[in-house]
């Protein structure tokens, strides 16, 4: 098969959909499967970008417009217009090349490239699947232009996900919030594959980097966020709950890994200050790859206390790398996690929070316990091999469907 999936970026400051489907393509080139991803960047963003002015097909693409990456192709494209990540020259390519894929896996809604991709596989009678994001759950819709969003779902999403082969919800829980936007929705042909994570092993040399890099962290208690630094992480929560943490445990730090738009940053630090925790909270900034690892594996808990999540692909990597997690309820991974005794769910509250990571600290026998479960959890549901291969089944059943009916019901 020959996958064509779009996304609007993949930037890794867009947080979690970027690596996601990176994670994806890998996972089903692994299958056997081909897989393209089309997407967006702005000029400076892009080590791989064309302008689409005279792109006719493949073949026809400049040579510094596609790379290989770990066995999938990415074609990128300059965008004209930063709001909704506008690319006229994406959609000329898919106008041009949508035939040459067997299905399209759309990522994202309220979005240019997923607006584009939709019509003109529709147009070219090419199936496609959409995955949302998480943007039709309560918070996402009634927080993140409310109005606006309203109008859209009712006059373009609406259209774009009733013409959809199905829809791909990566846990139950982003399902059953959609689900309540409306009956047409929850009657749509939908299916729930969680994302694919990458199992890294962490070890004490890993932990001794990150201490080496950040020598204030060196004999605490390390309390780590690691994740996109935006106003739905819940981080004033936690540093609500660390003010009352302190107290008991005075050898505690909170790890801040991330990055976020400036004057968001800034007004965190001044509530850090204003909360008098400044001096124990540590801005590590956004880490990837091995400095990712060794931050997880010198932490001795890792907390994600979101008021929205459809998936959490940062608590997923803290599963997988064996700690101890306490997530709130609003994390979508959350309720499978807890159902495996794999972490700590805890309600969007400071002082229930503060209370889950102060019985964690005083427990060293439950971290381990949580550990262990948590990696299991990971290996047994989240792993590369068994998501490409769900993935790889889901396509080729819409792929399977008659051309009049590409509908597909997934239990």
């Amino acid at each position: 098969m020959r996958i064509l999936h779009v996304i609007p970026s993949l930037d890794p400051a867009e947080g979690g959909p970027s690596f996601a489907v990176k994670a994806m393509a890998e996972a089903l080139v692994n299958e056997g499967v081909e897989v393209t991803i089309a997407t967006t960047a702005g000029a400076q963003n892009a080590p791989v970008i064309c302008d689409g002015l005279s792109v006719i097909g493949e073949e026809s693409l400049p040579e510094n417009a596609s790379t290989e990456r770990r066995g999938y192709r990415v074609v990128s494209f300059r965008r004209e217009f930063e709001p909704y990540k506008i690319s006229f020259g994406l959609a000329r390519w898919l106008g041009h090349n949508v035939t040459k894929f067997d299905l399209i896996h759309i990522h994202a809604l309220f979005s240019f490239s997923s607006t584009m991709a939709a019509r003109i596989a529709r147009k070219k009678n090419v199936p496609y699947i959409v995955r949302p994001l998480g943007v039709l759950n309560r918070w996402g819709m009634q927080n993140r232009r409310r109005l606006l969003k309203r109008l859209s779902l009712a006059s373009v999403e609406r259209r774009i996900l009733t013409h959809a082969s199905a829809i791909h919800y990566t846990t139950k829980a982003e399902s059953d919030e959609a689900s309540s936007l409306g009956d047409w929705l929850a009657k749509l042909p939908s299916f729930v594959i969680p994302l694919p994570i990458e199992m890294a092993e962490t070890s004490l040399s890993s932990s001794g980097e990150f201490v080496v890099r950040f020598p204030e962290a060196a004999g605490k208690r390390i309390i780590l966020f690691l994740s996109r630094i935006d106003k739905k992480k819940g981080i004033e929560l936690l540093f609500a709950a660390f003010k009352k943490i302190r107290a008991e445990f005075p050898d505690a730090i909170l790890v801040i890994a991330g990055q976020g738009s400036e004057g968001y940053e800034t007004k965190l630090r001044e509530e850090a200050r204003r909360l008098e925790i400044s001096d124990a909270v540590l801005w590590a900034g956004f880490l990837a790859d091995e400095q990712k690892i060794a931050a997880l594996a010198a932490a001795t808990i890792f907390v994600l206390p979101s008021y929205s999540e459809n998936f959490g692909i940062a608590a997923a990597e803290a599963l997988a790398a064996g700690k101890a997690c306490i997530l709130s309820d609003q994390v979508g991974l959350a309720y499978e996690a807890r159902s495996a005794d794999a972490a700590i769910v805890a309600e969007c509250n400071a002082d229930q929070l503060a209370s889950a990571i102060m019985a964690l600290l005083s427990d060293r026998f439950r971290r381990e316990e949580l550990g262990e479960n948590a990696e299991k959890f990971a290996l047994e549901n989240l792993s590369m091999s068994k998501i490409g291969n769900q993935l790889k089944e889901i396509y080729q059943q819409v792929v399977d469907s008659s051309v009049t009916k590409r509908r597909i019901k997934v239990c």
